[in-house]
């Protein structure tokens, strides 16, 4: 870092995004994007705007939010648009966390949690998560802090049941309990029903994922309209004009095609259930996903070894390094076809070290 460098900032340690490597054409099962190209109306959309790039996008999202709302059942008021889910999450950190207020959330969970919480000088608690990579709901009841669980977790997959997060919700009243829902289409059912009961309950959520609109940076929250206005006092502190208009006429055209998407939701589902099968054939140990992903690991070869092997074969897979995770991979599903592919080339690397 240069001397310049501000020294609040000096001990910050950044969030790792997954690889993104340009040396070859990659089979990319690392950063869970969606393996289906957006529909074509989206596509559309937002070669009709790139025309009026010259002008600032709606600071307020009316059109996307109206929109956004009838798709989740709820109030407009109820919605704030964000750049990525990232950034409301942050919205979240710097509006009901503090020195009164620390933050709360697994040791194994999202990356970016104890960054935000660094970024925003917010003392934090990390709960360990159970022997089976589970959130025991107790560990959360009644503990006076900003809670932030994303559910299905991150990387495990795992999802707690509803009837588990207004537990949390319930014995939590002064604090907001945040629910990052970044996967909640593929398989988990979604808290956002419960804001309109508990005026504590941020649920967030992404285009990245289950819309295909990984590229365009498109997230939001929902919430008591109270709440809502908290954050938007961030935003309009910060970049009132976050969502810019080709993301902005993008994800309208995404929700007037969610059929398509949600269909494709099904199909990654079925190829998540194919792979964790065919992975379990080959003497893995997977976990029960309800993400886009799958977490699993082999006493045949430690998952660093695994991870750069693949690699080797143009197949990418996320690994990380803490050290209770570190036998385990993180497996993006994709098409059947890539899924298929993957399988192939780790009976190649089990073939050649004669596993």
């Amino acid at each position: 870092m240069s001397k310049f460098f501000t020294e609040k900032y000096s001990s910050l340690t950044p969030y790792t995004p997954g690889e993104q490597p340009k040396d070859l054409k990659y089979i990319k099962l690392n950063t869970n994007e969606s393996p289906f190209s957006p529909a074509d109306e989206v596509c559309k959309a937002v070669e009709k705007e790139a025309k009026s790039l010259m002008l600032y996008s709606d600071p307020e999202c009316v059109a996307l939010r109206k929109k956004l709302a009838k798709v989740l059942g709820v109030k407009e008021n109820n919605v704030i648009m964000t750049n990525g889910s990232d950034e409301v999450l942050n919205f979240a950190f710097m509006a009901f966390a503090d020195k009164k207020n620390p933050l709360a959330f697994p040791d194994i969970t999202y990356g970016f949690y104890p960054v935000f919480a660094q970024l925003n000088a917010i003392d934090y608690e990390e709960i360990p998560l159970r022997k089976d990579f589970s959130i025991d709901v107790n560990d959360y009841i009644g503990i006076n802090k900003t809670i932030v669980i994303a559910n299905p977790n991150a990387p495990t997959g795992l999802c707690l049941s509803l009837e588990s997060i207004e537990k949390i919700v319930s014995s939590n009243k002064d604090n907001v309990v945040i629910i990052d829902e970044a996967y909640i289409d593929f398989g988990g059912e979604s808290a956002v029903k419960l804001t309109e009961k508990y005026d504590n309950l941020l649920v967030t959520g992404t285009f990245s994922k289950s819309r295909s609109l990984a590229g365009g940076r498109l997230g939001f929250g929902v919430a008591n309209e109270k709440i809502i206005n908290d954050l938007n006092t961030i935003k309009y502190s910060t970049n009132p004009y976050n969502v810019n208009r080709l993301t902005a006429v993008a994800g309208e055209a995404v929700l007037d095609e969610n059929d398509y998407y949600m269909n494709n939701c099904k199909i990654i589902i079925e190829n998540r259930e194919f792979t964790k099968c065919e992975l379990e054939k080959l003497g893995f140990e997977v976990l029960d996903s309800s993400a886009n992903f799958l977490f699993a690991k082999t006493d045949k070869i430690d998952g660093e070894t695994l991870y750069k092997e693949l690699k080797k074969k143009g197949v990418l897979v996320r690994h990380f390094d803490k050290q209770k995770i570190k036998e385990y991979n993180r497996i993006t599903i994709g098409t059947k076809e890539q899924m298929e592919i993957l399988i192939y080339k780790i009976k190649e690397i089990f073939k050649e070290k004669e596993l």
